[in-house]
Parts: structure tokens; C-alpha cells; sequence
């Protein structure tokens, strides 16, 4: 997962940018370069992806309250 982290995919927003989720395409192809199956892949990531990018919108909300 760490692997990812320059894999994101953002849309502009009011007050910065919002994480929507991870370039599943990058990831496909990092885990078959990793020799991953895209079976566990297609599996495992979305969970994991879905948990990151509540986390991460919620630590740039705060970051955001903190500032104004």
C-alpha cells in the first residue's frame, strides 16, 4: 500500500484538493510487476482504499478547521 502513495487519484475542491482514491490501473500493474495475482488485487486493494481515503479527507478536514 505504502508503494501507492504517489498513485492518487484528486479533484480540485473548495478548499483544496480531495482524494477520491488510488490510479487502479498503477496498481494493477505495480502488483503484477511485484508478481501479485490481480485476483488478490481486485480483492483486497478497494477495502483498504476506501479506509485510506476516509482517513485521508478527514486529516485535510482538520488541517483545514485548524487554519481558518
Amino acid at each position: 500500500m505504502q508503494r501507492l502513495g504517489g498513485q492518487l487519484r484528486l479533484v480540485a475542491g473548495q478548499h483544496g484538493a480531495i482524494v477520491i482514491g488510488w490510479d487502479m490501473t498503477a496498481a494493477l500493474a505495480m502488483a503484477a510487476a511485484l508478481g501479485i495475482p490481480p485476483l488478490a488485487v481486485a480483492e483486497l486493494l478497494p477495502p483498504i482504499e476506501a479506509v485510506m481515503v476516509r482517513k485521508l479527507n478527514e486529516e485535510t478536514r482538520s488541517v483545514i478547521s485548524a487554519s481558518f
